[in-house]
């Protein structure tokens, strides 16, 4: 089927988390089309229960690919993708990316074979994540930690709000505090706001650790589903849309026009 040039990519996250699956994409595809979905009403996800997520997400994206007709939607929420990404491609007609924990790299990368994997509660505890961890990490000792604060914190860094270093330090002592974590060497950043707070992460390590996560992977994944198929001559600026528009979204406005998205709506 002849995809219109026009068509956009359609990312879709509980907040800003997204926003460190669009960058590479841009990177990759320059001048594509871009709808940023955030459910703003809905955050964040990954305190909220399966039954929710798995009613709410494919929901959310029919109404989005109804109203903005994209060529690709990807999921860029590890919650959501680890969660509800089967019931969205059964219930959309086009390519759905899904953003899943990158347990593979972090298991080809790990010298010590002790790594962690830092999400929200509802990620860790996916059963996706025990058999991505069997498949790719068998030989290695995987450490799990949870932390809400940590999609916070990096709600709280794209508003420019002071951010209190605590925030990272507690969420890598959950890792490290483990059994086994005296000898982690890698943390995969299984939520896709924690690249967004990378630095304030490596600051809080008490020595260096190698963080990873799969943005350039699906990056790679979306320019092969959309090979051969026409862009247009120029890029263009980004659409960012919100189930809720309020002051907290208002306070995003110019880190979204860092990452090209200088047009905000409500869904």
């Amino acid at each position: 089927m002849k995809v219109a040039p026009s068509a956009p990519l359609l990312f879709f996250d509980s907040g800003v988390g997204g926003l460190s699956i669009l960058a590479p994409a841009r990177a990759a595809l320059p001048n594509a089309p871009i709808v940023y979905a955030a459910d703003s009403a809905g955050f964040p996800y990954g305190t909220k229960s399966e039954a929710e997520i798995a009613a709410r997400v494919p929901a959310l994206l029919g109404r989005l690919v109804e109203r903005f007709r994209p060529r690709l939607a990807v999921i860029a929420c590890n919650t959501a993708s680890t969660i509800a990404l089967s019931a969205v491609r059964a219930a959309l007609d086009i390519p759905v990316v899904g953003t899943v924990p990158a347990i593979k790299p972090a298991a080809l990368l790990s010298k010590s074979r002790v790594f962690g994997v830092l999400g929200t509660d509802a990620t860790v505890r996916q059963p996706y994540v025990d058999r991505l961890t069997a498949e790719f990490g068998a030989d290695c000792t995987v450490l799990r930690h949870g932390s809400a604060a940590l999609v916070q914190l990096a709600e709280a860094k794209l508003r420019g709000e002071p951010l209190d270093p605590a925030i990272a330090r507690d969420a890598l002592a959950g890792l490290l505090d483990q059994p086994g974590g005296d000898h982690m060497d890698t943390v995969v950043l299984a939520c896709t706001h924690f690249p967004l707070v990378e630095a304030e992460l490596a600051a809080a390590a008490p020595r260096p650790l190698a963080f990873v996560h799969g943005g350039d992977g699906i990056a790679r994944r979306i320019a092969y589903l959309t090979q051969g198929q026409e862009w247009p001559a120029s890029r263009s600026s980004g659409k960012a849309v919100f189930t809720r528009l309020d002051n907290s979204v208002a306070a995003l406005a110019p880190a979204l026009a860092d990452f090209g998205l200088t047009h905000l709506e409500a869904l």
